[in-house]
């Protein structure tokens, strides 16, 4: 009996003290989350630490083309420093500031619009919805080269329909609008897509209990839908600002920056410094600016929703 009750006691002991092997799973388990992404974070930081780590050092140099990469003299925030100093520069930077207010605005209202019109069950309404997926799907270079064609001011399309000889890429009044009608032009679907995703996903109720109560189509749109919609909105706004703010690919193809820097905004500052230059510590600092400035965008803009969220 005595011997019985030393096993028993024992083998509760066991059943209590988990082994090795069960420790090693539990921690498994509580950390396969953070196991799972820890190849792809370590990819990540290779493929982009390295190249932020070196351009922010770039950024610090005095360097010339006659130097190595790292040869250059240490300058501190010199570079930093000529860019404020440059009109050049901060002309790029209230023109790219504007660009993309206004761009985001329009992107927005047409994509809002877009979305209305699509969330309506009408026959071939299918067909609709997945051809207004064709301008995002199009590569943005050959987008701004066909638009560039469509716009030539001999052989144009556009001038023909108009039958006016206007050279849109080619007058400062004109060119930055035209860039900007090419962009929202293939980035509207993409606003109008999120927005239809949350007009399909809202509840019928308050819109009923509105139509029982007398409302107008505007008044339920007004206070009803539109609040409603409103995560979808903070979150197209949000992407479309960074993606706008740092705007290139139309503005490459189709002005160059040109005409009398009507349309230099601050990617193709950039890019014109770096590789037409051949200021590579300019351009790297010039790089820095722009990703210091949008993270400030997008922390005001999180700061202001998250207040707004809290009352």
């Amino acid at each position: 009996m005595e011997g019985t009750s030393q096993l028993e006691a024992h083998g509760s002991i066991a059943r209590r003290t988990p082994t090795r092997g069960r420790r090693r799973i539990s921690w498994v388990d509580r950390n396969f989350p953070r196991l799972a992404v820890l190849p792809t974070t370590l990819l990540m930081l290779l493929v982009f630490g390295i190249p932020l780590l070196f351009s922010a050092w770039l950024s610090l140099e005095a360097w010339s083309p006659d130097q190595t990469l790292f040869g250059g003299t240490f300058a501190g925030t010199a570079n930093y420093q000529d860019l404020l100093t440059d009109p050049e520069f901060t002309g790029s930077l209230i023109l790219t500031l504007g660009y993309t207010a206004g761009v985001v605005a329009a992107e927005l209202g047409v994509g809002m619009g877009i979305a209305l019109l699509l969330n309506i069950d009408l026959p071939w309404i299918g067909l609709f919805r997945t051809l207004l997926i064709v301008p995002m799907m199009i590569t943005p270079v050959v987008a701004a080269f066909c638009w560039k064609l469509l716009l030539d001011p001999d052989h144009g399309v556009i001038n023909y329909f108009i039958q006016q000889h206007i050279v849109w890429l080619g007058r400062p009044d004109t060119a930055l609008l035209s860039v900007a009608v090419v962009n929202v032009w293939q980035n509207a679907p993409y606003v109008a897509i999120l927005l239809l995703a949350g007009l399909r996903s809202l509840p019928n109720e308050p819109v009923e209990a509105a139509l029982i109560d007398g409302a107008s189509r505007f008044q339920m749109f007004w206070h009803i839908t539109l609040p409603l919609l409103r995560p979808y909105l903070l979150v197209a706004l949000l992407l479309r600002m960074i993606f706008e703010f740092r705007s290139f690919d139309n503005v490459y193809v189709m002005t160059s920056g040109g005409p009398a820097n009507a349309t230099m905004v601050l990617s193709m500052y950039t890019y014109l410094a770096s590789f037409v230059r051949f200021d590579l510590s300019l351009g790297a600092a010039a790089a820095w600016m722009m990703l210091l400035i949008s993270l400030i965008m997008c922390g005001c803009f999180i700061a202001v929703v998250r207040r707004r969220d809290a009352n």
